[in-house]
């Protein structure tokens, strides 16, 4: 069993006065965390708010009768607390009128899917995001070396805790279990999607344009589809964690492109998952977009890690120019290109260089990657 990194990070903030919320996709480990802080803490419970008896119970504004179900327990586990009705008001309830208990409240969407009137826990929460193992993690218990031989086969079948280290046939075998039964699931129960072909539909048009501008309007037109429906359709799959959007970076110069985006997965292996595709790396046509997804999802895990809170971009012009990423941190700006093979160093485009003095500029490819993550 891999120690994940968020787990020292949130017991560090047990009995602080605050609610602790885990947020990630489905499969990822938070029910394997929340157990472990359980078995760990004297006089505590772990609630599955996915079954009715606690959803039913818990679904009040009454403070006494929400203690009277919860007993006396120093820390409590609200696991997919996205299941209970008015969650971010009841959590405020519990807060303020029990603040000597602990609650960890976890979820596989934003609670503000299902729950659009919940009061904002504002002040009153502090919020952590768990996503598939990252490659520190995973050097617990294995050196760089070994990993490093093995990079092929994580950039095809990722790092969800129950896939990495199968066999080729057992992680397609997960992977296709959980991108068909899990991947969306609360999409379609708390905002009665009527259209799953076309949640379907969506993301395999965005997994086959990972690391390239996605554009609505043509969305609309390859999937005959409206465009406000897309953007709420997409909306909501940011809003269950499987994909994540980048903005483009501008500051107004002539070129640049104002309002564009690109939009990744959470792991590698569900996105091969969902276009059926886990080919061999020499023949793929998409390495590219893999090593970039791979490369921006493991920064974000390091940001996550080492509580780095920085703006994350791309950056690109009308005459095609482009940065892979951008990061902005404290008026600093780190740039980096990322190339799975590395035969010859990219250069920081003039325009860019020329507008972003302060920019430090780095190229990350597969032989120097552990400098990027960590």
């Amino acid at each position: 069993m891999y120690l994940r990194e968020i787990a020292e990070i949130i017991g560090k903030q047990l009995f602080k006065g605050k609610v602790i919320v885990l947020f990630g996709p489905r499969r990822v480990g938070k029910t394997t965390i929340s157990k472990s802080i359980v078995s760990s803490i004297d006089n505590s419970r772990y609630l599955n708010c996915e079954l009715l008896e606690h959803k039913t119970a818990l679904e009040t504004t009454n403070s006494q009768e929400l203690k009277n179900y919860l007993g006396n327990y120093r820390l409590i586990v609200l696991d997919e607390a996205q299941h209970i009705r008015d969650i971010g008001r009841i959590l405020k309830i519990l807060n303020d009128t029990f603040p000597e208990i602990q609650i960890i409240a976890t979820g596989s969407s934003s609670f503000e899917l299902g729950n659009r009137l919940a009061e904002p826990l504002t002040g009153r929460a502090r919020e952590y995001l768990l996503l598939p193992f990252s490659i520190t993690e995973l050097v617990q218990k294995e050196d760089k070396i070994a990993i490093q031989a093995n990079l092929d086969h994580i950039l095809r079948f990722g790092l969800y805790p129950e896939v990495y280290g199968k066999s080729d046939e057992d992680a397609k075998e997960e992977l296709i279990q959980i991108a068909s039964n899990y991947l969306y699931r609360d999409i379609l129960q708390f905002e009665q999607v009527k259209r799953p072909s076309l949640l379907q539909n969506l993301l395999t048009a965005l997994a086959l344009q990972i690391g390239q501008e996605v554009s609505v309007n043509e969305l609309s037109r390859l999937l005959g589809e409206t465009i406000p429906t897309l953007q709420r359709y997409i909306d909501l799959l940011e809003k269950s964690f499987v994909i994540f959007r980048l903005r483009s970076f501008n500051r107004n110069l002539r070129k640049e492109i104002a309002k564009g985006q690109k939009i990744y997965f959470y792991d590698n292996g569900i996105r091969n998952a969902i276009i059926r595709n886990f080919n061999p790396m020499q023949l793929r046509n998409d390495i590219g977009g893999l090593w970039e997804n791979f490369c921006i999802v493991e920064r974000m895990k390091f940001n996550i890690a080492n509580r780095k809170f920085v703006n994350s971009y791309f950056w690109r012009t009308y005459d095609q120019k482009e940065i892979d990423y951008i990061e902005e941190e404290g008026g600093k700006i780190n740039a980096y290109e990322f190339k799975y093979n590395q035969q010859k160093l990219p250069k920081i485009p003039a325009e860019f260089a020329k507008s972003y003095a302060n920019t430090n500029f780095s190229s990350v490819n597969k032989e120097n990657f552990w400098a990027f993550i960590e």
